[in-house]
């Protein structure tokens, strides 16, 4: 089944966080996105084993998109061979226009490791050969697929970016950020979570600098190309 655009996340709620906004916009303009997360994101605090999977499950409703979990150990994830090679298998399966990964990270170690696991898996999708690289088995079989874009939305754990490659303007949609992120009540408490008070006023920062209520911001792989020199937004200080 082809996606327009796959999200490779650490954790279930990750994708929401990040760029729960974006996804929910890009839905609503019929576009097919998958989430990949990484990890189970167990244990967890607030709830029982297998609680956050049905939590995840919901969010990805709320939003309008599809989600797989590839079962990888939470806290432990590492940038190995395997799931590269994964990774970049779901690429050329789902063939994908964009990839959006996690932002540059090291407070969470399993973070840092998705930053450069999904680079690496965007590159290897696109490589041709495969069976006659020994361990390349799993994409021997498949085509080749070259992404057109890889972004990285701003991974709200870490301090803010002073540039960033581009804001999206998530204000009309923003309740319904709320209503995913709220979905996960295994790790956010109902009344008053502390992280979800920080990441809203994150998203609410780059809204007020760009003069919209909210706003998600993201760098890019490669400096970005506009056909249309036309189709910026105005900006608050021209």
């Amino acid at each position: 089944m082809g996606y327009d655009a796959l999200v490779v996340a650490p954790h279930p709620d990750d994708a929401e966080t990040q760029m729960g906004g974006t996804l929910a916009k890009l839905a609503d303009r019929g576009q097919r996105l998958l989430i990949v997360d990484l990890t189970e994101g167990e244990p967890t605090e607030l709830a029982a084993p297998g609680v956050r999977a049905a939590q995840a499950a919901e969010a990805a409703r709320i939003l309008g998109v599809d989600r797989l979990n590839l079962g990888l150990t939470d806290r432990l994830l590492a940038d190995t061979l395997d799931v590269r090679l994964e990774v970049a298998r779901l690429i050329r399966v789902h063939r994908p226009r964009w990839v959006y990964g996690i932002g540059e990270a090291c407070i969470h170690p399993d973070h840092a490791a998705a930053v450069g696991l999904t680079r690496a898996a965007v590159f290897l999708a696109r490589l041709g050969q495969w069976d006659r690289v020994a361990g390349g088995e799993r994409l021997a079989d498949q085509e080749p697929w070259a992404v057109e874009r890889l972004f990285f939305p701003h991974c709200k754990m870490e301090p803010p970016w002073s540039e960033f490659a581009f804001a999206v303007d998530v204000s009309d949609v923003y309740e319904r950020k709320r209503r995913a992120l709220a979905a996960y009540g295994s790790i956010f408490r109902p009344d008053g979570d502390r992280l979800l008070a920080l990441y809203e006023a994150e998203d609410q920062y780059f809204g007020r600098l760009l003069g919209v209520g909210y706003a998600e911001i993201f760098r890019s792989a490669s400096p970005l190309l506009v056909d249309d020199p036309t189709a910026f937004a105005p900006g608050i200080h021209g």
